[in-house]
């Protein structure tokens, strides 16, 4: 079920009517789709991060623009003001609730993995997954458990078992984790550089007696 957020149209496009839109607590917006005329909206910036933080970022939202019939969208795009931190642009796609469209899925590492439990590290260079999926069939997030997996171990996008209702588009072989060896530290020992060998003998150095012979004579 899409949540409905309320938009206004904006006709004003100077830099200074957006500032002031921010600073009432509002963030300029465009609404656009294919073969559809883009609008020019703003929306309340704490309420669509709230709809994201409770929907997640590919939630349906119900678009309620003044003067319009509201429309299904998704967040496409955001822009973060960097110094402030606060939400500067926001870009909205319009949806065909009918049609598949490709979407990237957070990915929830569930259980502890056995390899960690015995020293190794887990790596996840993967932390989104592609997939193809009507908009209400978007999952929130997909759960891989982890917890048989031991040391040099890998799990690869061709082990996650698709949905019913959507399709995995992503390479089958990325690595979303693998469980590394335990880091040891080398111990050098004393005469030995760090590859193992010995350290060169000196020529021509001259021990303590030596030195001290030739200083007499």
């Amino acid at each position: 079920m899409a949540v409905t957020v309320k938009a206004n149209t904006r006709n004003d496009f100077k830099r200074s009517t957006k500032n002031e839109l921010r600073k009432s607590g509002l963030v300029p917006a465009v609404v656009y789709g294919k073969d559809k005329e883009p609008i020019a909206v703003s929306v309340n910036s704490l309420e669509l991060l709230m709809t994201v933080r409770d929907e997640g970022k590919n939630a349906i939202i119900s678009l309620d623009i003044e003067g319009k019939k509201p429309v299904d969208v998704m967040l496409h795009d955001y822009q973060i003001e960097p110094i402030r931190n606060e939400l500067y642009h926001a870009d909205f796609y319009m949806v065909d609730m009918s049609q598949e469209i490709d979407v990237e899925v957070a990915i929830h590492l569930e259980g502890d993995a056995q390899g960690v439990k015995d020293g190794g590290i887990l790596s996840q260079p993967l932390h989104e997954l592609a997939i193809r999926a009507k908009p209400n069939n978007i999952p929130e997030e997909i759960t891989l458990d982890v917890s048989n997996l031991e040391v040099g171990d890998s799990l690869l996008v061709s082990d996650v078992k698709a949905g019913n209702n959507y399709e995995i588009t992503q390479d089958e072989t990325t690595t979303i984790v693998t469980i590394l060896p335990p880091q040891t530290e080398e111990v050098v020992e004393p005469g030995e550089t760090q590859d193992g060998d010995v350290e060169p003998e000196v020529i021509n150095q001259k021990d303590d007696d030596e030195e001290e012979e030739s200083k007499e004579s």
